[in-house]
């Protein structure tokens, strides 16, 4: 079983490298086609052999303990 959580920053936040990716794409031709850019993380989990509910209920503690910062950023958890 894997846990995979995605992780973006919530709307009003600054997104210091997109921005910067965009320009540099920008700026290497690709304006026509590139309106903006956004970078956001995604972790795979690898877990134990547990129950689907167990595993989002510890996935989640994780993500508020540790690999969130919910202050600036948003996440979701898929359990596949």
């Amino acid at each position: 079983m894997k846990a995979v959580v995605k992780i973006w920053l919530k709307n009003g936040v600054l997104d210091s490298q997109g921005k910067a990716t965009y320009h540099t794409i920008r700026t290497m031709g690709y304006s026509d086609i590139v309106k903006d850019i956004k970078i956001d993380k995604l972790i795979n989990i690898e877990l134990n052999d547990i129950d689907k509910k167990t595993a989002i209920v510890k996935v989640d503690k994780m993500c508020q303990d540790m690999l969130v910062n919910t202050v600036i950023e948003d996440y979701s958890i898929d359990i596949v």
